[in-house]
């Protein structure tokens, strides 16, 4: 049998000494020291049988310590896994101690053999390590080592974050299939005005709208938006068109991750299938399929893609195990595992359902407050004083997500033959609130003696939300229909909107600047441009007698001598 030389033997003695050291770094961790069992069992059976190992020599002894204590026996094996499927250690760490005892294996090469031949635990080791470790991470580090791309199929409000985000980790291939964003982006302008030019420096990114180079990638994520049509049931065009296109593009063991908001199993049910269809490969055996849900919030710069609890799904362990060491590359809080594809769309759904049904509440308490003669946030600032009442807020619902996703969950239920009623009657309230908005001025400027059909109103803000260009789903448009329904003369200013997709979008333009003589202002949208705005601004653009409709309460107990009015 080989023996090793005094040199080589130094050599692994401290490659080992690291590998302790790094054990012994890990199962420090406050999470290690939480559970007891996991702490001693991998100091016991690795850094006690690592010394015990160097104290027997060069000989079979050696070795066999030496493989048992870098995870060949079975105990420390499971341990190790435990932890990392637990997050108590990252896959980073993991990899790091791994590949130190790959090199102290590789260096006694001839004792491996001797051992293999005679069946003890360095067999076992290199079996348990192939077996177990490397399908885990071979996609996870091509694209680390760029020996491999991802590719983001969507460059939107999502996608673009998302890819920004990997692009200054690993190389990245952006896709949309609108060419002027496209070279917007390759100008370092971000088409939707969220992100700014120095978002885009030290990214590897090509931004393209070609198939043939999106052929290079090997993980695809999909992020393209998710609407409803005017029937208010889900618009999945846009998702089966994003499927042809990586179908298109995928090959054997390729990843593909949908993000787009969808009912739970529609990513199974719907997409998967079509990609299928294209490519002519086989869900499982051919390419895996991930969902994580895009938690992105237009506008918000403190809750981005990097910053925030990513939920991750996979149509197998070995994908999901992929699929949530990728996402850590960029999620420094990590990743929440979730069992199954279905539960992680269910997760984003209800999500934003809670919150939709939630503020519904408050919209329809804000009715009933009105008609008995008190302020809602009056009530809402008492009633929050007590430590577990929820704080939402009455106000306008839209956008891409609260005011769409239940819809998502409500179509599923009816096909199951379940009708939600919670959830409809949420969304009926939340719908209302423009029409409840501009009916209830129309009331108050004709209380005030004034002739409706000769009225003019200006309406501040026209995005969903404020601080933001985003116009998807606005409401504030159903407001500008009910008072153009009533013969008013309607002016409406936004400094974050475009006039040009405004008009493309819902047929009317912004002003400038405001004029003067306005029978009431509504302000919509709490844009940051109108906060410094007092009493003395709105007294002088507005007639006399003249109704100031705060819809957010933003002016609450500042308004001393106009007519005021809030939800």
């Amino acid at each position: 049998m080989a023996t090793i030389t005094k040199f080589e033997e130094l050599e692994i003695w401290q490659l080992a000494r690291q590998l302790s050291k790094k054990v012994f770094t890990l199962t420090e961790k406050e999470k290690f020291n939480k559970d007891f069992g996991i702490r001693n069992q991998i100091r016991r059976s690795v850094m006690d049988n690592i010394s015990e190992g160097f104290g027997r020599g060069g000989n079979k002894e050696f070795i066999t310590f030496l493989c048992y204590s870098i995870g060949s026996c079975s105990e420390t094996q499971s341990q190790f896994y435990r932890a990392l499927d637990y997050d108590y250690i990252s896959q980073i760490e993991f990899d790091e101690s791994y590949i130190l005892a790959k090199t102290i294996i590789n260096k006694t090469g001839s004792f491996v053999t001797y051992l293999n031949k005679s069946n003890v635990k360095g067999e076992k080791f290199k079996h348990r390590t192939e077996t177990n470790h490397k399908p885990q991470t071979k996609m996870y580090n091509k694209l680390k080592n760029k020996e491999a791309k991802i590719a983001i199929i969507g460059l939107g409000y999502v996608g673009l974050p998302i890819a920004l985000a990997f692009a200054k980790k690993i190389k990245v291939i952006g896709f949309d299939i609108n060419e002027e964003r496209i070279k917007m982006m390759q100008k370092n302008i971000d088409p939707s005005k969220e992100l700014e030019a120095k978002d885009f420096e030290g990214c590897d990114i090509e931004f393209t709208n070609s198939i043939d180079v999106l052929k290079q990638a090997n993980f695809f994520i999909i992020a393209v938006p998710t609407d409803i049509d005017e029937h208010k049931r889900p618009d999945l065009n846009p998702l089966y068109g994003a499927s042809v296109t990586v179908g298109k593009a995928i090959k054997k063991g390729d990843y593909v991750v949908y993000e787009s908001t969808v009912y739970p199993g529609c990513t199974e049910e719907e997409c998967i299938p079509v990609i299928e269809d294209v490519s002519g490969l086989k869900f499982k055996t051919d390419f895996k399929v991930g969902y994580s849900p895009e938690r992105i919030n237009p506008g918000d710069k403190e809750h981005t893609i990097t910053k925030i609890l990513k939920i991750v799904s996979g149509c197998d362990d070995e994908s999901l195990e992929t699929i949530a060491n990728i996402y850590k590359i960029i999620v420094e809080p990590g990743v929440h595992k979730a069992p199954s594809i279905k539960v992680a769309e269910a997760a984003k759904i209800i999500e934003n359902t809670q919150r939709d049904v939630n503020i519904a509440l408050m919209n329809e308490l804000s009715i009933i407050f009105s008609r008995i003669g008190i302020n809602t946030y009056d009530v809402l600032e008492a009633a929050g004083t007590k430590w577990n009442f929820l704080k939402f807020f009455p106000g306008l619902v839209g956008g891409h997500c609260i005011g769409v996703d239940p819809y998502y969950l409500t179509y599923k239920a009816e096909a199951l033959g379940y009708h939600a009623r919670v959830i409809n009657s949420g969304r009926y309230i939340n719908d209302s609130m423009g029409f409840y908005i501009a009916k209830q001025t129309v009331k108050k400027i004709i209380a005030a003696h004034k002739n409706i059909s000769e009225s003019r109103v200006l309406i501040m803000g026209a995005t969903f939300k404020e601080n933001v260009s985003d116009i998807r789903n606005s409401k504030v448009c159903d407001i500008i229909r009910e008072f153009k329904s009533f013969g008013v003369s309607v002016d409406v200013i936004d400094p974050h909107a475009s006039s040009e997709d405004l008009k493309h979008e819902y047929g009317f333009e912004l002003m400038e600047k405001p004029g003067k003589k306005y029978d009431a202002i509504v302000i919509a949208v709490n844009h940051r441009e109108y906060l410094h705005l007092d009493e003395a601004y709105y007294k002088s653009i507005l007639s006399d007698g003249g109704i100031l409709v705060d819809v957010k309460g933003v002016l609450r107990n500042k308004i001393k001598e106009l007519s005021y009015w809030s939800l």
